[in-house]
């Protein structure tokens, strides 16, 4: 328990550093607005590119990594119906319901994780790039034209769909780093160190606007009856479902052996990213719902990912 404890601190003290900011006025009204675009917009789009255009051929190529992508599928896309029919949202709030429920903390927490239960953290990393270049893709193009449906042209939609990868930063960033590793180019070092330094930001920053988000209270949409019903599904589905399902398909469908099986259900028992918060604030949605999966669902997977790890580790 005390090594998964030790990598949520960080979490909770940048969180908890936003909160007190926002509460002391330190930083003014604008300012979880401008760090979360911050995020979405430079930091971020900067960490995505030095780590997809450093990744390795064939990264998808294996089969513990089909296993977490059949889970979070699964349970992305009944979070979706979930949110969709049971909670009456529209299309980007559903997504963002979706991602609440099935886009995992791979790599402020995950990396720590996996590096004290699992021994090392080259799972996690091909993780990090199914999620950054398959998942966050599909949730962007939902969030996209969801919006579009609110207050858009019809007759804009093909054009805003052909033209999303080059005015998103995030899938932007994505692409062109998938483009750098295809080609085996190599960036100079006074390119790669800048945006080192400042896609280290990405993580803290938005950890900070979360704290701040907080302060705020609630961003509109929803009561409290419902959106800790909304919470509660997002939790259940993220810290249980995800997991569970990831097991059924890396054990008795798959039968992978026992260290990847671990690996498998330890990085699907993660808590909801903090880019479901970032995500729903940059698309102007309700921030209540995907900050409060985010909050509880790390304080509930610090022992779900206990008992994972007691359960199907080498000596469970």
């Amino acid at each position: 328990m005390s090594a998964v404890l030790s990598a949520f601190t960080p979490i909770w003290l940048l969180t908890g550093i936003g909160y007190a900011v926002g509460r002391g006025g330190l930083l003014g009204e604008q300012a979880e607005s401008v760090l979360g675009r911050f995020v979405f917009h430079v930091a971020m789009p900067a960490a995505l590119f030095t780590m997809v255009s450093g990744a390795r051929p064939g990264t998808f190529a294996h089969p513990s990594l089909v296993a977490f992508g059949a889970g979070t599928a699964a349970v992305s896309a009944l979070g979706y119906a979930v949110f969709r029919r049971s909670f009456g949202r529209d299309r980007a709030g559903a997504a963002i319901g979706a991602m609440s429920c099935g886009y995992v903390n791979s790599a402020n927490l995950g990396i720590p994780v996996a590096v004290q239960v699992l021994g090392d953290a080259s799972f996690v990393a091909q993780i990090i790039l199914f999620q950054v270049l398959l998942v966050s893709p599909v949730i962007l193009t939902l969030l996209d034209s969801g919006t579009r449906e609110r207050g858009g042209r019809p007759r804009e939609g093909l054009r805003r769909m052909v033209t999303l990868p080059v005015r998103n930063p995030i899938i932007l960033a994505s692409l062109l780093g998938v483009a750098v590793a295809a080609t085996g180019l190599r960036p100079p070092a006074a390119l790669t160190r800048p945006l080192d330094v400042l896609g280290a930001a990405a993580v803290p920053t938005a950890l900070v606007a979360l704290g701040l988000s907080l302060h705020r209270g609630p961003g509109g949409g929803t009561g409290p009856g419902p959106r800790r019903a909304e919470t509660a599904v997002a939790v259940g589905l993220k810290t249980l479902a995800q997991p569970l399902a990831a097991f059924l398909v890396a054990g008795p469908l798959m039968g992978l052996p026992a260290h990847q099986l671990l690996a498998v259900v330890i990085c699907s028992a993660l808590p909801t990213a903090q880019n479901a918060f970032v995500y729903a604030r940059e698309y102007g949605l309700d921030t209540g719902p995907a900050r409060d999966s985010v909050m509880v669902s790390t304080l509930v997977s610090m022992v779900t990912l206990s008992l994972a790890a007691w359960a199907l580790g080498p000596s469970g």
